[in-house]
């Protein structure tokens, strides 16, 4: 009888705090979601609500695509004029949702405005990333099936070039490698042999090498116009590599994908966003918001449900990552890289996740995982994951690694067996940037920097569990790690920055409390 009782307050709690559980989404997104469901009437109520977080021109945007699902074409495209006017980037009107677009395209009046406005072939990025020591990828997405050139460098400058695709949503990644190891390069792009964009970045120290650099993440990054501005605060400080830990985008409809599409487009075409991943080498994971729905436990299968991999799909063509989990063979975003001493080891929380077999991982990265924890020979071995390991983070929620204690025991355990030293955690997810301790009575403490909120309106409360060091949720924020590996003792510096640039906190980790000794 009390189980019915505690389940049915549960349900209570649920209705009730709606609006908390979706108060970091934006009408207009919330709009969008109701313009691929058919829900046209609840478009203009969605738009006037309290949320609008995305501003006039994105709302004059949406409301250019809820008139043209109704074929009204001409009030479509006036209102897209509104839009640009407003301050949206006219890349917008080209990029899509391009199936919904089309009709706007197919006026000899959009035409002409278009040939005033001249707008580059290249509509979002480049988004440097993939990099290594002698290596790095660049992706690219353009209007129309068109070749694109990379040259990086001058004098005996490499160069790579390929052609986008329909199939890929008009995206294709280039890479160059012959590059030198800890070395800055400058690099153009070049369509119809005009150039249409440039930037710099910096190759990593070689594998093995020791050396001095930095790191930044973080997660909640939902769409505000207004904090777009955190992209420029991080460019500020140069973090060698950004990590973006998931809900990168908040979707939450991923049968839709038209409602995904317009979430990434909507990023991508954010000057600031455009400004940091031209120079920035970025690696991502996703969570919930931008795999599934709020807290989603689909499964262990791999094509089940159906959306699974048409998600995985849209996930690669918006992103550079050095690999998807498995291919498609077994899809996923799970993979790892180096910084000179330093080994990544980034996880996807979400494709497989199933509460009633017990596991986050899924049997095949679980087991990449431990092999590649038992292989690595980094100084410092970081696992990144979308939601946090410590306990009572979220408190009486099986979304974090509380909901799957005897995985994340085994993990942990695993670390002891072997006599892994140097690994430390980092994660998202909860909006607010934490520093806490583990404590293991058979192993060293385990350290875990969490960071998710980026832009998001929506706050956290600092909780405070068992070996909190310290939170921060005052304003948006980002986890910025800076490594030193060629010190005596290497060791790691964890900073809270906020978005106007200052340090809220500060700690420093050394090597020697990662051992068994």
């Amino acid at each position: 009888m009390k189980t019915n009782y505690y389940a049915a307050l549960f349900v209570i709690y649920c209705l009730s705090n709606t609006s908390i559980l979706n108060a970091q989404h934006d009408n207009s997104r919330d709009a969008v979601r109701h313009i691929a469901d058919g829900k046209l009437n609840q478009v203009e109520k969605t738009l006037a609500g309290k949320k609008p977080y995305g501003g006039e021109a994105e709302q004059a945007f949406v409301q250019m695509l809820a008139l043209l699902k109704q074929d009204d074409v001409k009030a479509a495209f006036d209102k897209a004029t509104e839009a640009v006017d407003l301050g949206l980037p006219f890349e917008r009107l080209l990029v899509g949702p391009r199936e919904e677009l089309s009709k706007l395209h197919g006026l000899p009046r959009f035409q002409n405005w278009k040939k005033e406005h001249r707008p580059s072939k290249l509509i979002h990025g480049p988004m440097v990333g993939n990099v290594t020591g002698t290596s790095a990828s660049f992706w690219v997405r353009t209007d129309g099936e068109v070749k694109v050139r990379l040259i990086v460098g001058g004098g005996t400058a490499i160069a790579d070039e390929q052609t986008t695709r329909k199939t890929n949503d008009f995206t294709t990644v280039l890479r160059v490698d012959r590059l030198q190891p800890d070395t800055s390069y400058g690099y153009r792009l070049l369509i119809e042999g005009k150039s249409v964009a440039q930037g710099k970045f910096k190759t990593f120290a070689a594998i093995g090498q020791g050396s001095q650099f930095s790191v930044g993440f973080g997660g909640g990054a939902g769409y505000v116009v207004k904090w777009e501005r955190m992209w420029d605060t991080v460019m500020k400080f140069q973090p060698n590599a950004f990590l973006m830990l998931g809900d990168n985008v908040y979707i939450d409809q991923p049968e839709s994908q038209m409602t995904q599409k317009y979430c990434y487009y909507r990023r991508q075409s954010r000057p600031e966003w455009k400004r940091m991943v031209a120079d920035t080498p970025i690696y991502s994971i996703w969570d919930d918001h931008d795999f599934g729905t709020n807290d989603c436990v689909p499964g262990p299968d791999i094509d089940k449900p159906a959306w699974k991999s048409e998600v995985w799909k849209t996930f690669k063509n918006n992103w550079v990552n050095p690999a998807y989990g498995g291919g498609s063979d077994q899809p996923g975003c799970w993979y790892d890289f180096h910084i000179g001493e330093v080994h990544f080891m980034m996880l996807d929380g979400r494709y497989y996740r199933d509460l009633k077999g017990g596991s986050m991982l899924g049997p095949v990265q679980k087991k990449w995982l431990l092999e590649t924890l038992r292989k690595s020979e980094g100084t410092f071995k970081v696992i990144a994951s979308p939601v946090p390991f410590t306990s009572g983070v979220k408190p009486g929620s099986r979304d974090p690694w509380d909901g799957f204690p005897k995985e994340r025991e085994e993990v942990f355990s695993f670390i002891e067996t072997e006599k892994i030293e140097g690994v430390f955690l980092i994660a998202a997810d909860r909006h607010r940037t934490d520093l806490r301790i583990t404590s293991r009575p058979n192993g060293y403490d385990l350290y875990e920097l969490e960071s998710s909120r980026l832009t998001n309106h929506h706050t956290h409360g600092v909780v405070k569990t068992e070996g909190m060091v310290w939170g921060y949720n005052k304003q948006c924020s980002f986890a910025f790690m800076k490594f030193d590996t060629q010190a005596k003792d290497p060791q790691v510096e964890f900073q809270c920055i906020d978005i106007d640039g200052t340090v809220q906190e500060s700690s420093v980790l050394k090597r020697s409390e990662l051992n068994f000794d």
